[in-house]
C-alpha cells in the first residue's frame, strides 16, 4: 500500500481536486444569469483549459527539452506519477508529444473561445463546441488506439489505482463529457432549425426551400442575440 499511495500520489490527486473546485466556482460565477446546465458546461471548460494550458504545457516543456523521467524539477512529479500508468509519458514518446502540442495550442485556445462565446451568447458557440469536442475525442483515440494495436505494452493494467483512476477515469472524462456536449449541440441546432422550418410559409416551385434556409439563418441569429439585446 505504501508503494501505491505515496506523498506524490496525494499531491497529484489533490492538485486535480483543487483544479476541479476552482473550475466549478468560476463556472458558476462567470455569468450568474445562465441556466444551470450552462454553468456546469463553463465549469468543465475552465477545468479543460486549465489542464491544457498549465499541466500539459509543463509536460511539453520537459518533453521537448529532455524527458519527464530525467527531470529533477518538482513540477515533473505529477507526470512521473501518471507515467507509472502509461510509460510513454516519461520518455517523450513522439506520438504523445505531437498530440500534446495540438492539444495545448488548439484545444486550449478553443476552450477560451468557447467560454467567451457562451458568456457573450455568440451565434458561433455550437460551431466552436463541436470542433473542440471532436478534437478532444480524436486526441484520446490517437493516444490509446496505437497502444492497443501493439499490445498495450506501455500501459500498466494490473494495478487498481493506475488502471481505474489514472487510465480509465481521468481519460474517460475526456470522452464522456465531449460526447455529451456534442449531443447538446446537436439538440440545440436541430431544435432551432426545426422551429424555423415550422414557422416558414409554404411556397411553390422550390420557393419554400429558399425561405426555409433564410428563416433558419435568421432563427439562429435571433436566438443568440436576443439575450444580449435585452441586457442592453
Amino acid at each position: 500500500m505504501a508503494d501505491l499511495i505515496n506523498p506524490v500520489t496525494v499531491v497529484s490527486l489533490a492538485t486535480t481536486a483543487v483544479f476541479a473546485v476552482f473550475s466549478i466556482i468560476c463556472g458558476f460565477r462567470l455569468k450568474r444569469t445562465l441556466p444551470q446546465i450552462e454553468k456546469w458546461v463553463l465549469s468543465w471548460l475552465v477545468f479543460d483549459a486549465l489542464t491544457h494550458l498549465t499541466l500539459e504545457v509543463v509536460f511539453l516543456y520537459f518533453s521537448l527539452t529532455g524527458t519527464v523521467e530525467k527531470s529533477q524539477h518538482f513540477t515533473a512529479d505529477l507526470w512521473k506519477e501518471y507515467g507509472k500508468a502509461d510509460k510513454r509519458w516519461l520518455v517523450s514518446d513522439p506520438t504523445i508529444v505531437s498530440l500534446e502540442i495540438l492539444t495545448v495550442v488548439v484545444d486550449g485556445l478553443l476552450c477560451l473561445v468557447l467560454i467567451y462565446a457562451i458568456i457573450r451568447n455568440k451565434s458561433y458557440r455550437h460551431f466552436v463546441q463541436i470542433i473542440l469536442c471532436v478534437c478532444e475525442l480524436y486526441g484520446g483515440w490517437m493516444t490509446f488506439c496505437p497502444e492497443w494495436l501493439t499490445g498495450s505494452k506501455n500501459l500498466v493494467t494490473d494495478n487498481v489505482l493506475y488502471l481505474w483512476v489514472y487510465l480509465i477515469f481521468f481519460n474517460g472524462i475526456w470522452v464522456v463529457i465531449p460526447l455529451a456536449l456534442l449531443y447538446q449541440s446537436y439538440v440545440d441546432m436541430t431544435t432551432t432549425a426545426g422551429e424555423a422550418v415550422r414557422r416558414s410559409p409554404k411556397k411553390k416551385n422550390g420557393g419554400q426551400v429558399q425561405v426555409m434556409s433564410a428563416d433558419i439563418n435568421t432563427e439562429f441569429v435571433k436566438k443568440y442575440n436576443t439575450r444580449s439585446r435585452k441586457e442592453k
